[in-house]
């Protein structure tokens, strides 16, 4: 990318590790492996086996399990009509419409720029081929943007509660917390 530089050299350990990171979410990940080597190493020296990252006993919630996924519409309308199926469909527990975003992007050879409204879209991870597939098949546009990423942490209640909604098959008691 033009106007970035990663970081040469680390200074500091692994501090200055994760502090050059910061503007990288996506290697955050990366980064606190990196930053529990030492204690790993130290470990395996020791002969006794490194710790491993798991869940937090009392949420019960498995990194990754639920997705959060991102979909384009052209206009509120679209964006309301194929919510409102996904939720219905049990595809996703919930789907929040951010209305008036500008995309700009290249198609067909030329540099477009359109006002959108950007559905984000949180279903169990199992589900987004189901989800891109129903999206895909409903979406006006020739190709749909449908892209997920894992959700590793958050509000245990509410990720069991994507999971719950998307789970049962009709159970109308089940509200959001």
């Amino acid at each position: 990318m033009r106007g970035v530089r990663a970081p040469a050299v680390l200074l500091g350990g692994g501090a200055a590790l994760l502090l050059s990171l910061l503007w990288m979410p996506a290697l955050l990940p990366v980064a606190s492996r990196l930053l529990s080597l030492p204690r790993a190493l130290t470990a395996m020296a020791s002969g006794s086996p490194p710790a491993q990252p798991s869940p937090a006993a009392d949420s019960g919630y498995v990194p990754g399990s639920v997705s959060a996924a991102f979909v384009t519409c052209p206009n509120e309308k679209v964006a309301k009509e194929i919510a409102r199926a996904v939720v219905e469909k049990r595809l996703a527990a919930c789907v929040n419409l951010i209305p008036q975003i500008t995309s700009i992007y290249e198609w067909k050879g030329k540099i477009e720029e359109d006002s959108e409204v950007l559905m984000m879209i949180k279903t169990p991870s199992s589900l987004v081929p189901a989800l891109t597939d129903f999206v895909r098949s409903v979406h006006p546009y020739e190709v749909a943007e449908v892209i997920s990423l894992p959700v590793e942490q958050g509000n245990s209640p509410y990720l069991r509660w994507v999971h719950q909604v998307t789970e049962a098959a009709s159970d109308p008691s089940t509200v959001p917390p």
